[in-house]
């Protein structure tokens, strides 16, 4: 890899003379610009303002423009004279822990190589004591004509050099949090630690870019003349009032169906049945469970058919004691038969000189009533 910057690392009265290398590459896609109605290129000149002539690269310098508008010429040779010990000089001023470090510091990225072989014994000590302290170095440096600051850690075998903005260029963050009170429920944070746990870690080396990926095979496409622009679907965005609580359970379910591999309704029941109950949840009416019975209690359906049978028996009760009552009163009225019978002989023995043939009609009739008397006797004894 080209070095971009030489220079050495001050660390206390050992210097070590290194080779500033960049860590990190672009890989995004750059476009031209181009005039629409013909395709030709666009460029930008550099043209000198006092003879309007174009001015190649290497005739262009430094300058710092005054308030009246006049330029000072600056060269590099006035900045390598400036009495800065950084010039030239990686120097490492402390060593703190890494947590202290504020991401929102962190600029470019640089590897630190061994410039020569007197190097590697120096560069080797630094890098070793970094790991054994498990702290940062930071540092102070010049670089494209400023000075700045820096962070020294170790990668792999590798001293590696962040850049550091300053203190004071990292912005207080006014006015950007929300300005309305909002209150957190514990059930919603239990779902988003769910959640978190269901995503879990990744593989950062598996991340790749999908935009530049989209982009090479459109590039590919129009080349090989075989390109029809599709529709991007885009999500409608604001205006939108959401379940908290029902997305987050939505997402939860999702993240364990992605990981585990499945796919369709049978992967996201599954899911659903391992979400933990969140504490405080009300459970929907639909799925509560029916109420058990209480012990001792008869159910409404037992006390029904208790009543109806006992309606039935007092019916049947009811029909013995009104057949006993009818056949109480066919005996009576056959016991007043059987007299009125009795009388009715009587009658035809005093009258029985006055005509045979009466006397004949009265001994029948006498002797019917003896019959219904005979027969009304037994039905006096069911009576009693």
């Amino acid at each position: 890899m080209r070095s971009i910057w030489n220079g050495a690392i001050s660390f206390g009265l050992v210097s070590i003379p290194i080779k500033l290398v960049n860590a990190t590459e672009s890989h995004s896609i750059s476009f031209r610009q181009i005039h629409v109605s013909d395709g030709g290129r666009v460029r930008y000149r550099k043209v000198c303002e006092l003879d309007g002539e174009e001015v190649p690269a290497a005739e262009i310098g430094k300058g710092y423009e005054e308030a009246d508008g006049s330029i000072v010429p600056i060269t590099d040779e006035d900045l390598a004279r400036l009495p800065i010990p950084t010039a030239k000089t990686i120097e490492i001023v402390s060593f703190v822990p890494a947590e202290e470090i504020d991401p929102l510091q962190m600029d470019a990225a640089y590897y630190l190589a061994a410039n020569g072989a007197t190097a590697a014994k120096p560069y080797t000590l630094l890098r070793e004591a970094l790991k054994r302290s498990r702290k940062v170095a930071i540092a102070k440096y010049a670089l494209r004509g400023r000075e700045r600051l820096g962070m020294l850690r170790v990668v792999d075998d590798v001293i590696a050099m962040h850049g550091l903005l300053w203190p004071d260029e990292i912005r207080q963050p006014e006015g950007v949090a929300p300005e309305a009170s909002v209150t957190v429920r514990e059930a919603e944070l239990d779902l988003a630690d769910a959640l978190m746990a269901t995503l879990g870690e990744v593989e950062i080396a598996s991340l790749h870019d999908d935009y530049r990926e989209a982009v090479e095979a459109m590039l590919a496409a129009k080349t090989g003349e075989g390109f029809e622009p599709a529709e991007a679907m885009v999500e409608p965005a604001g205006g939108q009032v959401i379940d908290l609580m029902a997305a987050l359970e939505s997402s939860v379910r999702a993240a364990k169906a992605s990981r585990a591999g499945g796919s369709g309704d049978s992967a996201e029941s599954a899911a659903e049945a391992e979400v933990t109950p969140i504490r405080g949840r009300r459970t929907p009416a639909a799925s509560a469970p029916a109420p058990k019975a209480v012990g001792g209690k008869k159910s409404t359906a037992s006390t029904g058919t208790a009543k109806k049978t006992a309606a039935a028996k007092k019916t049947a009760a009811g029909g013995k004691k009104s057949t006993a009552t009818a056949k109480g009163a066919a005996g009576t009225k056959s016991g007043a038969g059987a007299r009125a019978g009795a009388r009715s002989t009587k009658s035809a023995s005093a009258a029985g000189a006055k005509s045979a043939g009466t006397g004949r009609g009265s001994a029948g009739g006498a002797t019917a009533g003896a019959g219904t008397a005979k027969k009304a006797a037994p039905r006096k004894r069911s009576s009693a």
